[in-house]
């Protein structure tokens, strides 16, 4: 495995491997456990992890509580057009509010902003390109490569966005599945708050690859599981 003398070079250097973006059972799209993605991560050497779940941080605190070095409290958070995913927060923000007052919310807790497949157009709400440049000084980086996209052209054009505006690269599995987690990950000194992310993300170096349309199946069983159990 090409990635693995890699990661260990860089462990003993205070290095970790970090996923920025995941799903668990507190997402109405994902049936992964707390305890199982923890499990998971020791399996495939995740060692940092951000949970995202949709319009809820009970998964990133319940995990918080079990693993205080290896979680980042997150969320991401839909607006009234596209998602933001945000980093190092203190509360949860609900879901559907105007995009600049989800911004000023997430600044107020010292976060770090970051704006999810911000061209993928299959992802219900979308981004108007003029908002993308209205925000784009709010914003601290740029998920540039999701592995959920059905395309690479649209990690493409967020990345020459990210570009455009200077903002910070990041990446994310955007796993449902247990099956998805750590398929896009980045490599980089460890962090513990939303400063010494900006700083190690200038060292980051990315592995990963599309993980194909079929993982959208899973998504889609987990919310008719749901409803019917």
């Amino acid at each position: 495995m090409r990635y693995n003398l890699r990661v260990m070079n860089d462990f003993k250097n205070n290095f970790v491997r970090a996923e920025f973006h995941c799903h668990t059972i507190y997402s109405p799209d994902s049936l992964v456990k707390v305890k199982d993605l923890l499990m998971a991560c020791e399996k495939k050497g995740i060692t940092k992890i951000a949970i995202t779940d949709h319009g809820s941080m009970g998964g990133a605190f319940e995990a918080k509580a079990l693993a205080p070095e290896r979680i980042v409290l997150a969320e991401e958070i839909e607006t009234t057009e596209g998602e933001l995913l945000a980093y190092f927060m203190t509360e949860a923000i609900p879901q559907g509010l105007e995009v600049m007052e989800v911004i000023e919310r997430l600044k107020d807790q010292g976060a770090y902003i970051s704006v999810a497949h911000p061209f993928d157009p299959y992802r219900g709400n979308q981004w108007f390109p003029k908002t993308l440049e209205a925000i784009a000084p709010h914003l601290d980086g740029v998920e540039a490569f999701n592995a959920r996209c059905w395309k690479q052209s649209f990690n493409d054009l967020a990345y020459a966005y990210a570009m455009k505006h200077e903002l910070q690269i990041l990446v994310g599995s955007d796993s449902h599945s247990l099956h998805e987690l750590g398929t896009a990950t980045l490599t980089m000194p460890d962090f513990n708050n939303a400063d010494e992310l900006r700083e190690a993300l200038k060292q980051a170096e990315f592995s990963g690859e599309l993980s194909g349309a079929w993982v959208r199946v899973l998504s889609t069983y987990a919310k008719f599981a749901k409803k019917l159990f």
